[in-house]
């Protein structure tokens, strides 16, 4: 099975000394979102996982934790790192400090297991085209050499979007066009493998590859590991992952992005936060009486000889 951290919230950013404490005593309580007193024990056990998958907008929080982690799991690790300031990332580390931390991460986990988000793409009067272009360049010249590839993805118009950021401009075709060819050109100019995420558009004609961020391609290559043949199961359309599950909870990311899909409001995941305990098994607050626990079934998609078992 495959462990995504970070497909509900920022686990590395917020709660690093958590997870850190579940991969220690080898399980991890997650409560259903759609239904509350439901309640799924994973096993954590090296055995049990066939990789973790990172996705961050700050790794300083677990960087001290992460040669322990990668000694323990295959992994993989995604670093999110846009054009946006404050006024869209709200707690979310400058893009200087960001870089900073990318290549703190690289040497630990090498560059094989490091890939660059640069996500979602979407405008406002501030963060036109041509602001793209330049922010992607400029990271872009500073990273090339400490990443594998990069992905990137425009923008999910949800209806909390619009809702949470009223300034947004809604992407035209000849938009998506000129952001294609410009980061392309850019991608191309520093040696970065292009991928799109979640899309059922065909860019290979910008040189930009389809493809999933968790595939039996992406872990082989990283962790030298020989999977099953195994379908892809992506969580929403366009998808091209492997099946995964996740030990996070909505609506408890403090890094307040106008944009997110996964909070409601930003002042719910304040309130959630203040219920975590590094201590307990449970992401937000604790297990109750009421709770229906249920282990979760889970069955290894790699070939058995090549599962890691080396422990802390």
């Amino acid at each position: 099975m495959i462990i995504n951290v970070s497909g509900r919230t920022d686990i590395v950013n917020y709660y690093s000394k958590w997870l850190v404490k579940r991969l220690e005593e080898g399980f991890a309580y997650t409560r259903n979102p759609y239904n509350h007193n439901q309640v799924t024990c994973y096993d954590l056990s090296p055995d049990k996982i066939d990789a973790i998958i990172f996705c961050s907008k700050n790794y300083q929080p677990i960087l001290e934790d992460m040669p322990m982690i990668e000694k323990k799991y295959p992994i993989f690790c995604y670093y999110t790192i846009t054009a946006y300031e404050e006024d869209v990332e709200r707690n979310v580390p400058s893009i200087d400090e960001s870089i900073s931390t990318l290549k703190s991460l690289s040497k630990i986990v090498g560059r094989k297991k490091l890939s660059w988000r640069y996500d979602p793409i979407l405008l406002t009067e501030k963060y036109d085209i041509d602001a793209h272009l330049e922010k992607f360049e400029y990271i872009s010249s500073k990273i090339h050499r400490d990443i594998s590839f990069c992905v990137f993805s425009f923008v999910d118009m949800y209806r909390k979007v619009y809702r949470n950021m009223p300034e947004i401009v809604e992407l035209t075709d000849n938009d998506k066009k000129e952001i294609l060819e410009g980061i392309s050109k850019i991608a191309h100019k520093y040696d970065i493998t292009l991928q799109s995420c979640a899309t059922i558009t065909d860019y290979s004609n910008y040189d930009i590859r389809k493809s999933g961020c968790i595939t039996t391609d992406i872990l082989e290559k990283s962790n030298n590991l020989k999977f099953k043949n195994v379908k892809a199961n992506g969580s929403r359309e366009g998808c091209m992952c492997l099946p995964w599950r996740d030990i996070g909870e909505y609506d408890t990311c403090l890094n307040a992005c106008k944009y997110c899909y996964a909070n409601k409001r930003p002042n719910i995941a304040k309130k959630k936060y203040e219920r975590h305990e590094v201590t307990s098994p449970i992401l937000i607050g604790h297990i109750k009486e009421e709770d229906k626990i249920t282990a979760s079934k889970q069955k290894s998609l790699l070939l058995r000889d090549n599962k890691q078992t080396t422990l802390f």
